[in-house]
């Protein structure tokens, strides 16, 4: 008789949990203990093929997933491990991307849909993560299934637009729902901007004196004849009031209104105003802001027993919903570090924007004890001031309301008025912790009473002409995108991102431009494509994406409601766009290695010189913009405008590398005063500046 041995296979003792991030993981398998194993999908694993359009538009749109380049690894590690488990769990993150990486890495490794195993929380703490393990739930298919059709109709849109503007303008260009929105709107600025025609108008400001004392001197602005409010056109309008006005005459305090304003504290930050404030407090990009908090949501080593703790909630959200765990814990923060008088007792309501989700908490800390200033030493500079914003505001929108007294003063003389407003804080309320716009000072008025005569000092009459709109700022284009329903909280980043990769906007300063290249492609869109930048048509089918997740509606009808006119719109557009030639220009000077006449050129990062002879001479220099201001160092060579890797705007010597003279702000023709150094002009907020880099000499703000 013959014995055979059979291998025993080794018990499978731990449950695998699989996170998209390895930061993540590190922090939950920390919480977990020692039966848990967690690893990292590093992203999503499995997406439609990059080399064709992988939607099988035939057959009910039937996507062909694949899993993605360089990801073989991370699969075999994910299998091997699942295989020696007892229980796999999907912790990816609570949106609806989060869920598709779920639902990808479920297929991948052959679970059961029925199972539940997947987990989910809005923040990164020991409790939460335990407290969520203990309700696991089926992967919901409805949040996939609208991230499956968002996915499709980009990819039939893109895939399908891309490779006529390949074919009629240039290679290397896309075309996106969201993204053709928003080359839109900052095209439609600008030529609102081009169109403007500045109108005059005129104020007068005076200042009157109360009594002998020179405390009692304050300035009122004109206001109207007769009780009725009248605009100041030209100068001759101006003059016509002065003429009114008797000198010799005193004027008389006609109306006193005391009253006492409440302002209440702003929500706690969504995905949306997060970044329109990072970017206008801090200059933050739209990226760099949802990089940063992605870090303090992961998780950051606070050292010692606490080990790896995330600092803040999930930061895709359009909510501003704030569980009541965390408002007690504010509360009883708040009254033991500023008094009970500062922490709110009825419930500030906040409106969720239009169209919200809801899905999540607003974003705010993970624990409100967690102060910026304890973990200044953990933190990096950029972490820090972040984390410092969004505990600043969360703290704020916990608080009573700030109490101002205000006052509003009418003065009258022969049917001429002026009024003066001024205003106290009395309370400081939420403004003690954070001020969501320009910093609030006391504007004092002397205490005046009806009735009363007050001396007109003098007057002063200005000129001004009213303003173009501003171009878009990274804060305004996202509060524009938000505001009229276009894209969500997650799409943003990507899509501000894309239009500048792509070449259709470029920063000046802060503001966005639109190029030639943007400008054209546009103009195709707009004319053949006219739904995709039809705002209100985007914004109706981010609707219906929302219907989908609720499970409303079914993600291949929407997707063929939209596709079906679009794919007609397609025909037309092959047939009738004719080739554009982009012309280069005559650059006015010879090859320095050929002699062929150079041209200016389109790149993919803008205009630059090259050989007209290319590619048989391949010779290119960037073109350098002179500002007229002598080298300070070499006295050789002119200053010119270049820009670093990041795209940001220095000055140095047109001898580089024979001369290495660089400032990031922009010299003058002008010495300093003090030492003679060369001066300087620096953005400031509200204007430029004129300073010594050497000394503390500086010049007023010009606005």
């Amino acid at each position: 008789m013959v014995s055979s041995k059979t291998t025993k296979r080794k018990p499978a003792t731990k449950n695998l949990v699989i996170v998209e991030s390895p930061a993540k993981a590190k922090t939950i398998e920390k919480y977990l203990g020692k039966n848990y194993k967690v690893l990292a999908s590093k992203g999503h694993i499995r997406d439609l093929p990059k080399s064709r359009m992988g939607v099988d538009i035939e057959h009910n749109y039937e996507p062909t997933y694949i899993s993605i380049r360089g990801k073989g690894e991370t699969i075999k590690e994910l299998k091997k491990a699942a295989k020696n488990s007892q229980n796999v769990y999907l912790a990816a993150d609570p949106d609806r991307e989060g869920e598709a990486i779920a639902w990808h890495v479920s297929h991948i490794l052959g679970l059961n849909l029925d199972d539940k195993n997947r987990v989910v929380f809005n923040e990164i703490t020991k409790d939460a993560v335990k407290e969520a393990f203990k309700h696991p739930r089926n992967v919901n298919m409805n949040l996939v299934n609208a991230q499956q059709a968002r996915r499709v109709l980009d990819r039939l849109v893109g895939y399908s637009i891309s490779p006529i503007l390949w074919q009629k303008v240039k290679k290397g260009l896309s075309a996106g729902r969201v993204q053709s929105i928003a080359l839109k709107l900052v095209i439609e600025r600008e030529k609102d901007i081009q169109k403007f025609e500045p109108q005059e108008y005129w104020t007068i400001f005076g200042h009157f004196q109360a009594d002998k004392n020179k405390k009692s001197i304050f300035e009122a602005a004109f206001y109207g004849i007769a009780g009725k409010k009248k605009p100041l056109s030209s100068n001759d309008d101006v003059q016509a009031v002065l003429q009114q006005i008797n000198k010799r005459k005193k004027f008389d305090i006609t109306k006193v209104v005391k009253k006492e304003r409440k302002r209440y504290p702003a929500a706690p930050f969504t995905t949306s105003s997060l970044q329109q404030e990072a970017n206008r407090r801090l200059n933050y990009k739209t990226r760099k802001t949802m990089m940063l908090a992605q870090q303090l949501y992961e998780g950051i080593n606070l050292g010692g027993r606490q080990g790896s703790v995330g600092l803040i909630t999930y930061m895709r959200t359009d909510s501003t919903r704030i569980a009541s765990v965390a408002k007690h814990e504010a509360s009883k923060f708040i009254s033991s570090e500023y008094g009970e008088e500062y922490a709110a007792t009825k419930i500030h309501k906040s409106k969720n924007p239009e169209g919200a989700q809801d899905a999540h908490e607003a974003i705010r800390p993970t624990s409100v004890m967690r102060t910026p200033d304890s973990l200044k030493k953990v933190l990096t500079r950029d972490q820090y001031r972040l984390y410092k914003l969004i505990w600043a505001r969360f703290v704020a929108s916990e608080m009573t309301p700030a109490i101002m007294d205000t006052m509003k003063v009418t003065l009258e003389q022969n049917q001429v008025q002026f009024q003066a407003n001024g205003s106290k804080i009395k309370f400081e309320g939420f403004l003690k912790v954070y001020q969501d716009d320009k910093k609030i000072k006391d504007n004092l008025l002397p205490d005046l009473n009806e009735g009363q005569k007050v001396k007109l000092l003098d007057t002063k009459p200005e000129q001004h002409f009213t303003q173009p709109p501003a171009r878009f700022t990274e804060a305004s284009l996202v509060k524009n995108l938000e505001e009229n329903g276009v894209g969500r909280p997650s799409t943003y980043s990507p899509t501000i991102d894309t239009i500048q990769r792509r070449y259709y906007v470029k920063l000046n300063g802060r503001s966005f431009e639109p190029t030639e290249l943007g400008e054209i492609v546009d103009n195709l869109i707009e004319k053949y494509f006219p739904d995709i930048v039809n705002i209100d048509f985007t914004a109706h089918l981010e609707d219906e994406l929302d219907g989908i997740e609720l499970g409303k509606e079914k993600w291949t009808q929407v997707v063929d409601e939209y596709y079906q006119p679009f794919s007609k719109e397609l025909k037309n557009a092959d047939e009738k766009i004719e080739k554009l030639q982009i012309k280069d220009e005559p650059a006015g000077m010879d090859c320095d290695i050929c002699g062929a006449p150079m041209v200016i050129k389109l790149g993919r990062y803008g205009k630059f010189y090259a050989c007209s002879r290319f590619p048989d001479c391949r010779n290119t220099k960037p073109i350098i913009k002179e500002i007229g201001v002598q080298c300070p160092k070499c006295h050789q060579g002119q200053v010119v405008e270049r820009k670093s890797k990041k795209r940001r705007i220095f000055y140095g010597c047109s001898r580089y590398p024979d001369c290495d003279f660089v400032d990031w702000n922009k010299p003058i023709n002008r010495l300093c005063p003090k030492d003679g150094h060369y001066l300087v002009e620096k953005k400031v907020k509200g204007g430029r500046q004129v300073i010594c880099p050497n000394g503390d000499y500086q010049e007023e703000v010009q606005k």
